[in-house]
């Protein structure tokens, strides 16, 4: 691919001026965003009714000010942290839910639910392919001590379809006796493929109950939430977890994660959180949870502010020639979009200009390094207020061929526009046509 020049880069969307000066990057980027004006309703749409299920989940819990208040020590009769997990059942449309800053990240939470659930002897059905590269080592797909391989539980895997699709079929047919988890991943982690909808994983709970009706379906709801008017648990999953410093925390909550379903599993991983015989009646939290119940109110809007920054981002790309995923008229059910750059140059470019236009550490230098969990160097971009928050805006991708960047998150749409804004003029692109 040329390279893009120092002149200009004219082109269309619709119709399109140059791009080859701040109020040519403006022009551009108004029409790109009218383009995308009938998506972007029909996201906020979706914004009301998880809005509408989120107050009534904080009504019917007569959640007030004393349930902001911080514990110490053992945390027995935690009433803000028993709320908390009350008004998030309700919310995610479940029995029962563990909400707890003790769990680390989405990969910690997921991880808690698999030693949970399964047990020795017992097989773990991956019904989405291979999950998340950082999911390896708990698994025992690569060594490392304490996975699950290591005490006695059995791993296969079902492939999607071409399409990106369950293989329904195929999952039935991989259903043996053992089987006492079937994983469903809805995002794509880093691989090119749709995100699947809560009706999709439905599907697949059918599939997997007619064959095994105590089939747990566990969904890695990472990134998921609130993207959609209903949750996974409503179609039929059994558990999902998820990480508050994503969708569900709503760009405020300062660290934690999930599970929540059925309240029997729920309390088989609480088991596994403290100890048997203890669960869930200990935790405690200094800092008071006022952030956690704050950021679950404010998420069904931050997470359609995000999608609608991923509709954006497809829009520009495509317009420039970069294949993506999903492309920007496609449904969603992830806050994740995908850019196929084609060189590790271009994804350093991108990462670049998103930390450029971070409101923390805008004047740091993304770099790919080696990062604990994943197979290859990745190069990541996120100056966020949250450590690691992917609500937030922030870009990543993984130093190997073709060189797809993942770009997530925005709180508000006009910090994606600004990203893209400051890539242009950049000019870190090399648009394999002229526009």
């Amino acid at each position: 691919m040329k390279a893009f020049t120092n002149t200009r880069c004219c082109g269309t969307i619709g119709s399109v001026g140059s791009i080859d000066k701040p109020s040519g990057i403006q022009d551009f980027l108004d029409e790109a965003e009218a383009a995308c004006a009938e998506m972007f309703r029909g996201r906020e749409r979706i914004e009301t009714a998880c809005f509408r299920r989120v107050m009534d989940a904080f009504r019917r819990n007569r959640v007030s000010a004393a349930d902001f208040a911080g514990s110490t020590g053992y945390g027995y009769n935690d009433r803000g942290r028993e709320n908390l997990e009350r008004v998030f059942a309700a919310a995610l449309e479940c029995q029962d839910a563990l909400v707890r800053p003790q769990i680390a990240s989405g990969t910690h939470a997921i991880a808690l639910a698999l030693f949970g659930l399964l047990n020795p002897g017992d097989t773990l059905l991956a019904a989405t392919g291979k999950p998340y590269d950082t999911l390896d080592g708990v698994i025992g797909i690569t060594s490392a001590a304490g996975s699950l391989a290591s005490v006695g539980v059995n791993y296969n895997q079902v492939e999607l379809l071409p399409d990106g699709g369950p293989d329904l079929a195929a999952i039935e047919r991989a259903i043996t006796p053992e089987t006492r988890v079937v994983h469903v991943q809805r995002s794509r982690g880093y691989a090119w493929r749709p995100s699947l909808t809560p009706e999709a994983i439905g599907s697949i709970a059918d599939a997997a109950h007619g064959v095994s009706p105590d089939a747990v379906v566990f969904v890695d709801n990472c990134y998921g939430e609130f993207t959609r008017e209903r949750e996974p648990t409503y179609y039929g999953a059994d558990i999902m977890a998820g990480s508050l410093i994503k969708n569900p925390g709503g760009g405020l909550a300062p660290t934690g994660g999930y599970v929540a379903g059925a309240r029997g599993l729920v309390e088989r991983v609480a088991a596994r959180l403290t100890c048997p015989g203890i669960g869930r009646e200990v935790g405690s939290y200094e800092p008071g949870y006022r952030l956690f119940y704050q950021g679950l109110f404010i998420a069904p809007h931050a997470v359609c502010q995000a999608v609608q920054s991923g509709i954006l981002a497809a829009r520009v790309f495509a317009a420039l020639g970069f294949e993506v995923n999903p492309r920007w008229d496609e449904p969603r059910s992830d806050i994740v979009q995908t850019a196929r750059l084609g060189s590790a140059d271009m994804a350093r470019g991108l990462c670049e200009a998103v930390q450029q236009s971070s409101p923390v550490d805008s004047f740091a230098t993304p770099v790919p390094d080696d990062m604990p969990g994943y197979a290859d160097p990745v190069i990541m971009a996120a100056g966020t207020f949250v450590g690691g928050a992917s609500l937030e805006l922030s870009a990543d991708a993984p130093i190997r061929p073709p060189y797809d960047a993942f770009i997530q998150g925005g709180l508000t749409r006009a910090h994606m526009r600004l990203a893209l804004e400051r890539w242009l003029e950049n000019k870190q692109l090399a648009p394999p046509h002229t526009l």
